[in-house]
């Protein structure tokens, strides 16, 4: 058991566990860490796996495992997770997390948000907290979200037409008192362009694996993290 209830993240030694995301097909990357903070940069992977019928595509910027073991591959990426190593536990509900950010952002309709994610009975459902996002602005900021098990603050990922074998959706207060998968930062919703025609529904193919898109229309920027601190309420 850990020592105290909240976890709390400055990146004085390294990424500690966060990192971003290649693609589907090469997995994680190693964010750049800088004076103490992390720094994701733009153009950002466009996730897929929940397109329409789910609740859309997202940027992920950053993300940490809640839960180990890791592989060789996974420390060199992150370095030692010390969520993990810590000792904290899966439970977020009404969890307060605290970031202290900065950045310059073109957002181009989207949101920075924080997502939960938590796989029970073979089913992987991903709640976004987008009724409580972070503002990322030039200037340093500290801001404070709450998980709350309030479905009308969050939004449920959902799947594709072709994960349903996986993605779905679990009810928000048993995924929020398990989070035994990940917490990520992510941009949404995107305005995804074909950049094109292309003669079919989009949502059935893979945006810049199947088709290329008008990034011009996607978030842009970078965001600095300077310290992540979870309260947990139990």
């Amino acid at each position: 058991m850990p020592a105290t209830n909240t976890y709390v993240e400055k990146f004085d030694h390294g990424p500690g566990g966060w990192f971003g995301w290649v693609s589907n097909s090469v997995g994680p990357k190693p964010l750049e860490v800088r004076d103490s903070c992390i720094v994701s940069r733009s153009p950002w992977w466009i996730d897929y796996n929940h397109a329409p019928p789910g609740a859309g595509y997202l940027n992920l910027v950053a993300m940490l495992l809640t839960r180990g073991p890791f592989g060789e591959h996974q420390r060199e990426v992150a370095g030692e997770n010390r969520f993990v190593s810590g000792g904290f536990g899966p439970d977020f509900t009404n969890a307060k997390v605290t970031l202290r950010l900065k950045g310059e952002l073109h957002a181009n309709g989207a949101q920075f948000c924080l997502l939960v994610q938590s796989v029970q009975d073979g089913i992987c459902s991903g709640w976004m907290l987008t009724g409580q996002p972070f503002e990322v602005t030039p200037d340093w900021s500290e801001q404070t979200v709450v998980a709350v098990p309030d479905a009308r603050q969050w939004t449920s990922l959902g799947s594709r037409h072709d994960r349903r074998e996986f993605y779905g959706t679990i009810d928000l207060p048993r995924v929020l008192a398990n989070v035994n998968t990940n917490i990520l930062l992510v941009m949404f919703p995107l305005d995804v362009v074909p950049m094109g025609p292309l003669g079919g529904d989009p949502h059935l193919l893979r945006p810049e694996k199947d088709y290329p898109v008008w990034r011009s229309r996607l978030p842009e920027g970078y965001v600095l993290l300077d310290e992540v601190r979870i309260e947990f309420a139990k």
